[in-house]
């Protein structure tokens, strides 16, 4: 007796890690040839490119942000308060 898989209503047949690998007993290969000829088909517009560059170099200021006021004082820590 065989059981039916189960079915998600949230299930858009969309695969994010391809399990169909070369030497397990599942393995099939057209299924594999399908879904690397349909991996990767969406692009960004640009405006989304902007923005995820926009925002990605916003984080990476912050952080340097926050690491050189962290330096700035503690450098002003030690010459006012612990060296005196």
């Amino acid at each position: 007796m065989k059981r039916k898989p189960k079915e998600y209503d949230d299930d858009n047949d969309m695969v994010i890690c391809d399990m169909n690998v070369e030497g397990t007993q599942w393995y099939n290969k057209d299924i594999s040839d399908t879904i690397s000829k349909n991996a990767f088909t969406q692009q960004l517009t640009r405006s989304e490119t902007r923005r995820y560059n926009f925002y990605s170099i916003l984080a990476g200021l912050s952080v340097v942000f926050v690491f050189s006021a962290t330096w700035i004082l503690f450098t002003l820590f030690c010459t006012q308060i612990w060296f005196k």
